[in-house]
């Protein structure tokens, strides 16, 4: 499986070093492990795993530019895409938001296992994140599998700055999501969104979504949980 991932950072010109492969293994073994306690992937196959975890997380490395230097994981769980990215990148400083306890426990122990100095958790709602010190600092926000387009708008667009651009890696249903969030993406100062088609080993329609950060967000977004209530912008 290392040449699948030595083949997705060199799509990023990364080589993709031995170290960093060793670690990219051993942050699985950390995963495994701590999902016999906790429910933190539904995958049980390591060779799928290693496909579907740090082979996608790897997709996003083509768009994150080469002199980004912040990015933010929102909602990280495991710490897939935050923690391969941050191994395999060691020149960003990454920021892993996850608001449920365990999960964020997890993160803070894999990282410090890893040895991952570029790395930090906030073990808090994004919401809460995006109106604090950390708004609009980071080059590149991303998600994956944490909820529709409208919702991961208004959460991770505050906190890019200006000039960068969020990354939310999707599946088909994308096309249906995007029109949703077009108010939630104007709101928040995202631009057109782009669609990349992302090529992986034994998936179908697999996207990562790109939306330029071209303008300052709304200081009303995101709204609070207790405001919002699970109702997106509309």
């Amino acid at each position: 499986m290392h040449s699948l991932w030595i083949e997705l950072c060199g799509r990023a010109s990364l080589q993709g070093s031995a170290e960093q492969l060793r670690q990219l293994d051993r942050y699985l073994d950390l995963l495994f492990d701590a999902n016999r306690r906790m429910n933190l992937t539904r995958l049980t196959d390591r060779a799928v795993a290693q496909v579907s975890h740090i082979g996608d997380a790897l997709t996003v490395l083509p768009f994150i530019p080469s002199d980004a230097r912040r990015l933010v994981d929102v909602g990280s769980g495991g710490g897939c895409p935050g923690i391969p990215l941050a191994i395999v990148r060691p020149d960003l400083h990454v920021t892993l938001i996850e608001a449920t306890q365990k999960k964020a426990a997890f993160l803070t122990e894999a990282v410090k296992e890893l040895q991952l100095g570029n790395v930090s958790v906030a073990p808090q709602r994004v919401e809460y994140v995006a109106h604090g010190p950390d708004r609009e600092r980071f080059d590149i926000a991303v998600a994956r599998a944490v909820a529709p387009m409208d919702f991961l708008a208004e959460w991770c667009l505050p906190l890019v700055k200006v000039g960068g651009s969020f990354l939310a890696m999707k599946g088909p249903r994308v096309a249906e999501e995007l029109p949703l969030a077009k108010k939630a993406i104007h709101l928040t100062g995202g631009g057109k969104a782009v669609i990349h088609p992302v090529q992986l080993p034994g998936t179908d329609h697999l996207v990562v979504v790109q939306i330029p950060k071209i303008a300052t967000s709304d200081s009303r977004y995101p709204r609070p949980p207790t405001h919002a209530k699970g109702k997106p912008l509309a």
